[in-house]
């Protein structure tokens, strides 16, 4: 009785959770792709190889898109910390970075 009753809170908390961390919102990842084919801003792999070697040793999660500033920060973990990395999608430039 009691593994029943435990197996189905774990079903019920594991339809709880939100979406995966890594992957952007739909809505956002809809307003990217639809920016990079039209050309107003890089690709998201494009980003991804100019911003992730800036941060050696750090395990890259993932990114969330801001289509109204046409901004992705990137998710990054170093041991305990998260570092944040806010970066032009127009230019690949990084605008800032928090936690490092």
């Amino acid at each position: 009785m009691f593994v029943r009753s435990f197996l189905a809170a774990v079903v019920a908390a594991g339809l709880l959770v939100g979406p995966a961390q890594g992957r952007p919102h739909p809505r956002d990842r809809d307003a990217a792709y639809e920016a990079a084919q039209r050309g107003r801003i890089m690709s998201l792999r494009s980003l991804e190889s100019r911003v992730v070697p800036h941060f050696p040793g750090a395990n890259y999660l993932g990114p969330e898109f801001d289509a109204d500033s046409q901004t992705y920060r990137m998710k990054f973990i170093r041991g305990s910390r998260v570092i944040w990395v806010d970066v032009d999608a127009r230019s690949g430039r990084i605008i800032n970075t928090s936690g490092d």
